[in-house]
């Protein structure tokens, strides 16, 4: 989660609590401060983080994929890991998966912030990846199972909206933190927030399901073709689509995801019932969120690295630009869930909001190094806003077009659907602008460097042009896939019979 799956996460368990309600008296007054503060911090986690990117890229010499994998390693176990650590929780434990995950989370950041190599760097940011996501979805478990009513709508409110704040400010904080203490010492300040997570955790009352059950070929399956096609895509530019590296674990991947399709007509768990599948409303809702976290992510996770090279801006000034981006998303939900409270249609918005995401995408590739943020605001604007109102309507509108029985895995689909394609787009956005760049510079080494945010003295106005060539050329393609995929979503959810239940 990646970002928006981090806000979305707190939504997953809809399912009634095991424990009684009596039971949720005795709940301690620090459940909910302790979850959503280990919400924020796990959404800052991931926002922040590219705005590091640079500056350890020049203080450990590193560029290209091994630099990429600090954030695609981090998001990668996130969205591999959101889709076993509820179930998981459920089984041997809520607070026990909690506090562990938490602790997890701490120590993938302290070997990071003491890391003096980048691929003991990125073995840290998957760990924490892991961790993080065993915070959001056992926190969400624990909110559920210890509030009742209005309490817990009030808790898993508050949970999205942190999530939101932490998505918002992640940036703009990690910027300040770099220019204060350095990168180091940002990932030290997680590293002693996270250690009071779990010291906090321990004062939650345990609880746990009977009779719960998981998928866990299915999952295994999911995680090793997630990986695969990631090592794939962010390895390519530098070793070559056709190496064959590249080409076993591109077909490996395939082949995984194939497997699991077949798996999941025969589990009697499935991560995915082929009943979804055929839900036209419900798909067409899903691929909404889809298109937004396509559009979303790439800007998030790369754009920083640009403004830092090509507008000479600090790490401190580039994530407080990102608030034109980052800020709408916090703000934009409640207005359209308002909206359609009120009584305007949840198709037309999502239609709006898909075509803010696209239209931003599509401007960008009007970006000029010379005036990098003049022409960045509006897009980031646009986008920012479509993602925020889709985070408002999208997963209600999707849960009411699937029997109550099914909102669980509906909602795990949802979730892990939008965490896998933000793993991928960063892979995808990566290789697309290292491929690029070694074509137009000839030279895949300097390619990596200036995607990395390093311009050579001699060379940098050439490598500024080309820079921006790529960019502009990346977001071409983005823009366009977004367009399609709005209009296949426009085509599912405003035609014909949606599913067992309609939305609006």
């Amino acid at each position: 989660m990646t970002s928006s799956s981090v806000q979305k996460a707190a939504f997953m368990d809809l399912t009634v609590p095991d424990a009684a309600p009596e039971a949720a008296q005795r709940t301690s007054p620090l459940t909910l401060p302790v979850v959503l503060v280990g919400v924020v911090l796990v959404a800052m986690s991931i926002s922040g983080t590219a705005v590091a990117l640079p500056s350890i890229g020049r203080d450990l010499g590193a560029s290209g994929s091994p630099l990429n994998w600090v954030v695609a390693g981090y998001n990668l176990a996130f969205a591999a890991m959101t889709l076993v650590a509820g179930s998981t929780a459920d089984r041997i434990g809520r607070r026990r998966v909690f506090v562990f995950s938490a602790l997890v989370f701490a120590a993938g950041f302290a070997v990071t912030a003491a890391s003096l190599s980048i691929v003991l760097t990125d073995i840290a940011r998957i760990v924490s990846g892991a961790g993080g996501a065993g915070i959001m979805a056992a926190g969400g478990a624990i909110l559920a199972s210890e509030y009742e009513g209005a309490a817990r709508n009030r808790a898993f409110a508050l949970m999205g909206t942190m999530a939101g704040v932490g998505i918002a400010i992640g940036p703009t904080l990690s910027g300040l933190l770099i220019a204060v203490t350095g990168w180091r010492g940002g990932f030290a300040v997680f590293t002693v927030v996270g250690l009071l997570i779990v010291f906090g955790g321990t004062r939650i009352r345990e609880s746990r399901a009977s009779g719960s059950r998981t998928d866990r070929l299915g999952s295994g399956l999911f995680v090793a073709a997630l990986t695969l096609l990631m090592y794939a895509l962010i390895e390519a530019p530098e070793l070559g689509w056709t190496h064959p590296a590249v080409l076993a674990t591109a077909v490996a991947g395939f082949a995984a995801l194939a497997v699991f399709a077949l798996v999941q007509r025969r589990s009697a768990a499935p991560v995915l019932a082929p009943s979804l599948v055929a839900n036209r409303g419900f798909m067409g809702w899903s691929m909404a969120t889809l298109t937004t976290s396509i559009g979303f992510l790439g800007v998030l996770v790369f754009l920083p690295t640009y403004l830092q090279a090509a507008g000479g801006m600090s790490p401190a000034l580039s994530g407080t630009a990102m608030l034109l981006l980052t800020a709408p998303v916090l703000a934009a939900p409640l207005a359209a869930s308002g909206l359609v409270n009120r009584g305007v249609s949840a198709r037309l918005l999502i239609t709006l909001a898909l075509a803010f995401v696209t239209a931003g995408n599509l401007w960008l590739t009007a970006l000029d190094s010379e005036r990098a943020l003049a022409t960045a605001a509006v897009p980031l604007l646009l986008i920012g806003i479509g993602m925020g109102a889709s985070f408002g309507i999208t997963d209600g509108q999707a849960m009411a077009l699937v029997p109550a029985e099914s909102v669980g895995m509906a909602a795990g689909f949802i979730n892990t659907l939008r965490g896998a394609a933000e793993a991928l787009v960063i892979a995808a956005f990566s290789a697309s602008l290292i491929g690029l760049l070694t074509g137009r510079l000839g030279d895949g080494a300097r390619a990596a460097a200036v995607s990395a945010g390093r311009t050579s003295a001699d060379g940098r106005a050439s490598e500024l042009e080309a820079f921006t060539w790529s960019w502009r050329v990346t977001q071409l393609g983005v823009g366009l896939l977004c367009l399609v995929l709005a209009i296949i979503v426009a085509l599912l959810i405003f035609g014909g019979k949606t599913g067992a239940r309609r939305a609006e």
